[in-house]
């Protein structure tokens, strides 16, 4: 028998028991397609958080109160001794760094908004002029924060888009007096950026002066120091100046947590990826599951054409032949499967990136390739019992159905 031959008589094999190939067809083809829409969905998340971090600037190095350890209970946090303030002194001493480029204080909080009889709970975030080219955000009309003092408490205020809609309305807002809290701030600019800033949606955020923040906030503290190089290479010197010169300024205590961008992403990219790699491995379980299902009705189906195989066998089919029968009628049922399952399977992806634009959900090319070849290895493993158990027949036993 030729290639074709074989092809032929498997494919009548198929169409002649619709129920059962329809059976074996969508058992396959929901496993692949799991295990591709699992993994888009990982790799959309993993994406997404990129994107995020991306957003935040390049060569970015961020500056948190405290010191992060893992050595446990100390001294200090038994005396119930508490880091000392990062304030604005010591951001303006990290300024002195040749390969800084800029450099914002951040303080954020939550105040009540309101401008005539409209009000609303809104994030405040407290910091400079450099805030703006540093994380890479645009206005939609009006300025910036004022490039003053930093601790000189401007009246002014930046308001995102969704607090421009909800407070104003139909009115124009710059040059409006809203009331933050218990004091009065002009609005000068309209956000025009999307998305997340250290857990702030910049839609409904204001942005304020950081001296007019701390007095808002009651909080001498900074939230943050964020500060841009001028190139990644100038990352390590400017986080040893850093933590040197804050050591110095809090009298040799190391009370500050100097963290890099790459490092915060690399963290979340190793925990999305292995997520990614756990959802995917479950989806394919759903694989092993049709390759028995593939085994069990192959098995009927021997069964059930006893006297088929007992004429090919008196005919004069070898077992080897017999064999390649079953075995090619398992792969091109497999192959369907597969091909079935790609379909359903990037059409949902299509699906999730149409309903979430944000979550850009497309399988990894690994997804591809592990789906296929498990798809293929499982319906060749599970059907070689149904092909031996075909081959072994007697025919003349198997002419009478024995």
């Amino acid at each position: 028998m030729l290639f074709s031959d074989y092809i032929r008589y498997s494919w009548q094999s198929l169409r002649g028991y619709r129920a059962r190939t329809l059976l074996m067809l969508l058992a396959m083809s929901i496993g692949v397609a799991s295990v591709l829409l699992l993994t888009a969905l990982g790799e959309g998340a993993r994406r997404y958080v990129n994107g995020e971090f991306a957003s935040l600037g390049t060569n970015l190095v961020i500056v948190m109160p405290g010191k992060s350890e893992t050595s446990g209970v100390g001294l200090n946090n038994m005396m119930g001794v508490t880091p000392r303030d990062l304030t604005l002194d010591d951001a303006q001493a990290l300024t002195r760094h040749p390969a800084v480029t800029r450099i914002a204080p951040l303080n954020v909080g939550a105040v009540e908004a309101s401008w005539q009889n409209r009000k609303r709970e809104v994030s405040i975030m407290g910091s400079t002029h450099e805030l703006l080219a540093l994380r890479h955000w645009k206005l939609a009309a009006g300025q910036f924060l004022p490039a003053d003092d930093w601790d000189r408490a401007t009246p002014v205020c930046v308001i995102g888009k969704k607090i421009r809609d909800e407070l104003f309305g139909v009115h124009a807002a710059l040059g409006q007096w809203i009331r933050l809290g218990e004091n009065r701030y002009r609005v000068i600019g309209i956000m025009a950026s999307e998305g997340r800033s250290i857990g702030t949606d910049v839609q409904e955020a204001v942005i304020i002066p950081v001296a007019s923040a701390q007095s808002l906030l009651n909080a001498p503290s900074l939230f943050r120091i964020l500060i841009e190089t001028r190139s990644r290479a100038a990352m390590q010197p400017v986080i040893e100046f850093t933590v040197k010169t804050i050591r110095q300024r809090h009298h040799g205590e190391e009370d500050v947590t100097v963290i890099t961008q790459d490092a915060v992403l690399q963290t979340f990219d190793n925990i999305l990826a292995a997520l990614t790699y756990g959802v995917g491995g479950i989806a394919a379980i759903s694989l092993a599951v049709a390759g028995i299902l593939i085994m069990n009705v192959m098995l009927v189906a021997v069964s059930q054409r006893t006297a088929e195989i007992g004429l090919l066998k008196a005919l004069g089919a070898s077992r080897q032949k017999i064999q390649r029968l079953i075995l090619t009628e398992a792969v091109l049922l497999t192959l369907s499967g597969i091909l079935l399952g790609f379909i359903i399977g990037l059409a949902g992806c299509w699906g999730i990136r149409l309903a979430l634009p944000e979550l850009q959900a497309y399988p990894p090319v690994w997804a591809l390739l592990a789906s296929f070849l498990v798809a293929l290895t499982t319906g060749l493993v599970f059907s070689l019992m149904p092909a031996r158990k075909a081959a072994k027949l007697d025919p003349v036993q198997a002419l009478q159905r024995r």
